[in-house]
């Protein structure tokens, strides 16, 4: 079973930054793609980041020059460094991960996995 456990999330003032952080646990081969997402009261979840295996980043265009996406892969770790935080990126944030895994009996799969979610709240 894979594990994602983020942290960073927080209240901070606009303007200020914040990293998070995400790393996986447990019994899993390769990490594909990884991706941080978030979803405020009232809203679907919207994807704010992703991060291709060979480093290949995209946004939304609503943090574009703002936040930045990274990985470790030796940590299996994806990080979103936010700065110039709005009022309106208040969300609860998760991460994804697209993993393999082999079952006991042999099966491979490749699934995607979520984390439980950090808050981050941008308020004067």
């Amino acid at each position: 079973q894979v594990q994602l456990v983020e942290s960073g999330g927080g209240l901070v003032q606009p303007g200020e930054s914040l990293r998070l952080s995400c790393a996986a646990s447990g019994v899993f081969g390769s990490i594909y793609d990884m991706g941080w997402y978030r979803q405020a009261p009232g809203k679907q979840r919207e994807l704010v980041a992703a991060i291709t295996t060979g480093g290949r980043t995209n946004y939304v265009d609503s943090v574009k020059g703002r936040f930045t996406i990274s990985r470790d892969n030796a940590k299996s770790t994806v990080y979103l460094q936010m700065s110039s935080l709005k009022p309106e990126d208040t969300a609860v944030y998760y991460c994804k991960m697209k993993c393999s895994t082999t079952s006991r009996s042999g099966a491979f799969s490749i699934n995607d996995y979520w984390g439980q979610g950090t808050q981050v709240t941008v308020s004067s």
